[in-house]
């Protein structure tokens, strides 16, 4: 694997994640949609000039090295007209996007993936957007409920949806490093723990059609890392089926030799997966961890639990909040 290029600075822009937060204080290096709002010039506040809210995640992390950037759409929630609604009101250059990762083959984090590739390509003269894909991520999914109904998803975009809108799609299942070694993409996540078991109850369609088989593991789950001067690896996960935990020790697997300066996204901490919690914040306190933006997924109970835990260190994500690290 070549080396992950260190980067001179990143920041991360939140477009979609569950919540709004504008009045809860923040560290200098965050900002959230209001002051950002002031700043861009905005004279009147109102509803409609504000982000939405929905249950899903995206961001948009934007690298610099030597005077140059490279931006990378992570995830891009779950509907079109709420990511575009926040992409314009937050003033993001999606013509500058660079390339395009889904975490995960799941309706909240890919609804709005056309979408997206159909306004930046708008904005960027036509150029084609690679996208990286798992090839696992196209099935039919579901939740199989107490009662034993199947509770279908929306699917994923196929591959050839993604190119008529401009994506050029790589599929790969082994981890990549992409746009001049900035950014790096995971391959399949090792499960390691014993108490992070994925998301019981979910089932897929079997490659013949006429089933559903269980799907507890989302094999194709990845997160993205970057790695800041003089801070270490930023880890993004969008989800966590895959475990915080697990994703944090291949993290460190991968570049042993930088420390884990922070994770950003869902920890899927909520509902069942409640009961995970003691466990993962005495795992995450191995870390260190200088930044926690916990978001999407990751559920109030648990939240707090980190506030409690590691204090300033839990930033939580919400819509509209930039990260400058």
């Amino acid at each position: 694997m070549p080396e992950l290029t260190v980067a001179d600075r990143v920041e991360v822009l939140v477009l979609v994640d569950n919540s709004t937060d504008n009045l809860s204080s923040v560290p200098g290096y965050v900002e959230t949609e209001f002051p950002s709002f002031w700043r861009r010039g905005a004279r009147l506040l109102a509803g409609d000039s504000l982000c939405c809210a929905a249950h899903g995640f995206s961001c948009a992390i934007t690298v610099w090295r030597d005077g140059v950037s490279k931006t990378l759409l992570f995830d891009s929630g779950p509907d079109s007209a709420v990511f575009e609604r926040n992409v314009d009101r937050l003033g993001f250059k999606i013509g500058t996007v660079d390339g395009m990762v889904l975490s995960h083959g799941h309706w909240d984090h890919s609804g709005a993936m056309l979408k997206a590739l159909d306004m930046i390509q708008i904005r960027n003269g036509g150029e084609a957007v690679p996208t990286y894909m798992h090839p696992g991520m196209y099935a039919p999914r579901a939740m199989r409920g107490p009662d034993g109904a199947i509770r279908r998803f929306d699917d994923v975009p196929t591959q050839d949806e993604l190119e008529r809108h401009g994506a050029t799609v790589i599929h790969s299942k082994e981890s990549q490093v992409v746009l001049d070694n900035l950014f790096f993409i995971s391959g399949e996540i090792p499960r390691v723990t014993s108490f992070e078991k994925g998301l019981p109850g979910q089932v897929r369609r079997s490659k013949d059609g006429t089933n559903w088989e269980p799907d507890p593991l989302l094999l194709d789950e990845r997160f993205i890392a970057v790695n800041i001067k003089n801070k270490g690896l930023l880890v993004f996960t969008a989800c966590s089926h895959a475990g915080v935990v697990n994703v944090l020790k291949h993290a460190h697997h991968s570049f042993s030799a930088h420390p884990i300066h922070g994770v950003v996204g869902g920890f899927h901490l909520a509902g069942p997966t409640e009961a995970n919690i003691p466990d993962t914040v005495r795992e995450l306190g191995k870390f260190n961890l200088t930044t926690i933006a916990a978001g999407h997924c990751t559920g109030w109970r648990a939240i707090g639990a980190l506030a409690t835990a590691f204090g300033d260190a839990v930033v939580p994500s919400s819509v509209g909040k930039i990260y400058k690290f």
